[in-house]
């Protein structure tokens, strides 16, 4: 050093180190804690706003709130705060909401409204406020809601409601008081001043006696009325209350015994033509009472459930010429006579479901001469011979999970008028070209949940008219040559859960008219797509599902592109492929020119090739999701420029480690971008003004470091009123660990900001300091400021020497002790060896009898660059720490890029959580990775020799 002593050396560099840790530190001192803001973030909630319409909608439910949140858009048309804490709703709570129309503040704890609360949502038309706590419907409550349309209050605790609660809610056509604790019907009077109310719904409140001069004596409003689940003992009905009434439901009232009927006027009923009756608790004559009175009126009935009564005898009672629909769900019936159904032979529906019925005789069925629909689902039928020979006027047959094994080819052979069949949840293994060729109307059709194994022949007769066929949750392995040609007209084909691993050539021919086409959850492999023309035939299919299979690729461009003639595909689901779908080759998506939404999450993904949209401009949908995207070219900015449509991009837990692969995409209509579950530590400035037309963000459960370098994009998250960052008061802090956990909102970014007058009070402060410092030094510390003068003088003759001398080597290696081997063995044959680098070693360029620190500094700044070989012993040892140390500070201080890391060891990221320095290095150094065994080493040397020659270090294996 020329005269220099070695102890001054060792001081200076130590200096370096020391006002590199003051410029890091100064940033944290800077930058503070505040107190939490608020925007149009709106802390946990969101705003859903829709192309046509301004009014946004606030959702806030399952946020744990234990009062109304404040800062809500005064233009706002839905506000949901349910499923939260509130115990009370005060005056103030719902300011300046008059544009409201849609409230609902149902699961939650309210005891108490104040009178008030609600009057200025005077456009409300729906509140909701189910599942409570309320006890007592107030004068005041309701008041100022003139304009409601609709009022829950079921799942409460109501016991009250004062006379004049409802008397200003006269435009109020729908009220729930379901599952309350009223207990007299009297007290069901005040609602009744509603005078447009047509649906009340009462069911559920411990009524025993339904008394109609208890509640009005004049003519109601009401089309449908619902008393059901309640313990009746009495029902009288002594005046013409009920003009209008529609729909009357009965369902579990009564107790274990009779119920007394006393209907003065059987017309009082005359208008219900629709009656729920079932699981009645109540004696076999007072059920044959009630179905007497609206015998002749009723076009619909429901009596499901009623397992302890015979229907043969109630049917009668039931049936009239002007019963057009009647259910008998769930009533245990199994045999099924000759003559029970003749008083109902004016049917156009028949619900038969859920009973255990096993036979079925043309002769029972006889009797219908307009039935349209029959149901016989979840039964025990397993045979159809000869079933419905005299039902030519069905148009809808449901025969799903019962035991059918098998198919008669005469089995349908009359119902040429049939659209709908269900056959799906049997243990049919065989269905073959006889079985649908009569029905010429067909145009549902699902086999799915049987037992098939193949279809080959099975519609080379038709049904032509068919529209949708499912034959989901069978057992196909092969979809053969021209299996549906002749459903010309079918537009949905279901085949998703089945084996299928093979797909014949022209398999699909003929089906001109298909839109949507399901083949997930099958065994296709790349294999299945080998050869052409595996979706021939399909020219106007717009939705096509492949997800969860076992596609896989090897190579970078397919000889045959599997989609090349779907011209018209608008939606591919390609996702969750069983073992990863390895390389996404650069041409998969050729001819897809029409192709707007692409879903191709956990597929194992590693990077794409920037020509993989070339042929889909018009893509608005793109979801990358749950892929190792961690690389920093594994998304290039490339692969959005033939895609510039994009506007809803979803890249939530992909292992990014920043979005700045976004910088050069020129994704200038992107409204949605959701990257939550990464390891996003910085959102970048130039990217977010990029960003002209973005409205949601979502980047939660993201590491988030807690500085300045965020300091713009918190404020810009708080207090942008275009663009909504998803729930940002969930963003947590994970760097640096002192403020670890704490909420990224409430970081205090003014202390990022310039104060100028605070800068030149700063400055003068100094100067002053600095003066009386030096005097104070000259009249006393004469001697040792003189020296100090000429210590600074040698500081710069050996910082002007350092610039001109060239290094002793070209390269410092640093590496812990145990891992000495592989370098003996590996590193020095190879740079030193065949490559004739300069290298500097522990063990044998190291000064004997001098300090380690002096060495290892000695060392570093008298090499070209240095090498790090990262271990995971390299990373506990505290030599190796401070090598890395002093390295990354001669990067910081002279701006050159003298660092390479090369990772001997795979460490994911997580695991160098607890080495901030690394993280750090790792973060923002790209790297190279030593080759696992029995890969080829030679690109490994190729880049490190590239590195040691090169300013930039290039991304390794």
């Amino acid at each position: 050093m020329h005269g220099i002593p070695a102890e001054l050396c060792f001081h200076m560099k130590t200096m370096k180190k020391t006002i590199g840790t003051i410029k890091i530190l100064t940033v944290y001192i800077l930058c503070g804690l505040i107190s939490p803001l608020n925007a149009f973030s709106l802390r946990n909630c969101t705003v859903v706003t829709s192309q046509d319409d301004v009014q946004p909608k606030v959702l806030c439910y399952k946020m744990g709130f234990f009062k109304v949140p404040s800062y809500i858009p005064t233009n706002a048309m839905v506000f949901d705060i349910s499923s939260n804490a509130f115990s009370q709703i005060k005056i103030g709570d719902f300011k300046d909401l008059s544009n409201l129309r849609y409230l609902n503040i149902s699961n939650n704890k309210i005891s108490w409204i104040e009178d008030g609360a609600l009057d200025s949502l005077s456009n409300l038309t729906h509140l909701n406020l189910a599942s409570n706590k309320l006890n007592r419907i107030s004068n005041g409550l309701l008041y100022g809601l003139a304009n409601l349309l609709e009022l829950r209050l079921d799942v409460n605790d109501i016991n009250n409601i004062e006379e004049s609660a409802f008397i200003n809610l006269q435009n109020l056509k729908v009220l729930n008081l379901t599952k309350n604790t009223l207990r007299r019907i009297e007290r069901v009077m005040p609602v009744l001043a509603a005078l447009r109310l047509e649906e009340l719904y009462i069911g559920s409140n411990h009524f025993d006696v339904f008394n109609s001069y208890e509640i009005s004596k004049k003519p109601l409003s009401l089309t449908r009325l619902d008393i059901s689940n309640n313990p009746l003992t009495t029902f009288g009905l002594t005046e013409n209350i009920f003009p209008t009434l529609n729909h009357l439901d009965l369902s579990n009232c009564g107790q274990n015994g009779s119920v007394v009927w006393n209907i003065t006027e059987k017309s009082y009923f005359s208008s219900v033509k629709t009656l729920y009756f079932m699981d009645v608790h109540m004696s076999l004559q007072s059920v044959s009472a009630v179905l007497k009175i609206f015998k002749g009126t009723l076009n619909k009935i429901r009596l499901n459930r009623n397992v302890k009564f015979n229907m043969e005898p109630l049917l009668p009672n039931a049936c009239s010429p002007m019963l057009r629909v009647l259910r008998l769900i769930g009533n245990g019936m199994t045999n099924l006579t000759e003559h029970m159904f003749k008083p109902c032979s004016n049917l156009t529906e028949l619900d038969l479901g859920e009973n255990e019925i096993s036979h079925l005789s043309p002769t029972i069925l006889r009797t219908f001469t307009q039935l349209k629909i029959l149901l016989l689902q979840i039964n025990k039928l397993t045979q159809i011979t000869n079933t419905f020979q005299t039902l030519s006027t069905l148009e809808f047959v449901d025969l799903s999970i019962n035991k059918i094994a098998k198919l008669d080819c005469n089995d349908f052979g009359n119902l040429t008028h049939l659209k709908v069949l269900y056959l799906y949840g049997n243990k049919i293994s065989k269905i073959s070209s006889c079985h649908f060729r009569d029905l010429k109307s067909l145009e549902v059709l699902k086999l799915g949940t049987n037992d098939l194994l193949r279809i080959s022949d099975a519609f080379i007769n038709g049904p032509h008219s068919l529209k949708k066929l499912q034959l989901s949750f069978n057992k196909l392995s092969v979809i053969e040559t021209d299996t549906f040609r002749n459903l010309s007209q079918l537009n949905s084909l279901e085949t998703q859960d089945n084996q299928i691993s093979q797909i014949k050539p022209f398999a699909f021919r003929g089906l001109k008219n298909l839109r949507y086409l399901s083949l997930s959850s099958n065994k296709i492999s790349a294999k299945t797509f080998r050869g052409s023309n595996v979706f021939s035939g399909m020219p106007n299919l717009q939705n096509l599902d492949l997800y969860s299979n076992s596609i896989s690729f090897t190579e970078n461009k397919l000889k045959n592109p599997p989609f090349a003639e779907l011209k018209q595909l608008k939606i591919i689901a390609i996702h969750s492929q069983r073992r990863g779908i390895g390389n996404m080759p650069s041409n998969l998506l050729q001819g897809l020119s029409n192709l707007e939404m692409f879903s191709g999450g956990n597929m194992n993904l590693l990077h794409l090739n920037a020509c993989t949209f070339q042929f889909s401009p018009k893509l608005w949908f793109l979801d990358l999701s749950k892929n190792a995207l961690s690389d920093d070219n594994a998304i290039p900015a490339e692969l959005f420029h033939p895609i510039s449509m994009l506007t809803k991009l979803i890249l939530s837990r992909t292992q990014l480690r920043s979005l700045n692969f976004l910088l050069d995409a020129n994704l200038s209509r992107l409204s949605t971008l959701k990257a939550p579950g990464n390891e996003i530590d910085a959102v970048n400035k130039t990217l977010i003004q990029s960003f002209h037309n973005l409205k949601v963000l979502d980047l939660q459960k993201n590491t988030f470091t807690c500085d300045c370098n965020n300091a713009f994009f918190i404020d810009w998250a708080v207090k942008d009123n275009f663009t909504q960052v998803i729930y940002l008061n969930k963003y947590a802090c994970s760097y640096p660990s002192t403020l670890r956990g704490m909420k990224l909102s409430d970081f205090n970014t003014e202390s990022c900001i310039m104060n100028i007058d605070f800068i030149c009070f700063l400055c003068s402060s100094i100067v002053v300091v600095i003066t009386l410092l030096f005097a104070f030094s000259w009249q006393f510390l004469r001697l040792q400021v003189v020296y100090a003068y000429y210590l600074l003088l040698a500081y710069l003759y050996d910082s002007k020497k350092k610039h001109q001398q060239e290094f002793m080597y070209d390269a410092f290696i640093s590496y812990n002790k145990q891992d000495e081997p592989w370098v003996v063995e590996k590193l020095i044959p190879e740079l030193e060896g065949k490559q004739g680098w300069r290298l500097c070693l522990h063990h044998r360029d190291f000064e004997p009898g001098k300090p380690i620190m002096d060495n290892i500094i000695d060392g570093i700044y008298s090499s070209r660059k240095t090498i790090c070989l990262i271990t995971r012993n390299y990373l506990k040892s505290n030599w190796c720490s401070s090598e890395v140390q002093v390295a990354s500070f001669r990067l910081f201080d002279e701006q050159k890029d003298v660092l390479i890391l090369v990772f001997l060891e795979d460490i994911p990221s997580h695991q160098l959580s607890p080495y901030h320095r690394m993280r750090k290095l790792v973060k923002k150094q790209t790297y190279l990775r030593w080759p696992k065994d029995g890969e080829d080493s030679r690109v490994f040397w190729q880049k490190l020799r590239m590195a040691l020659e090169t300013k930039e270090v290039l991304c390794g294996l």
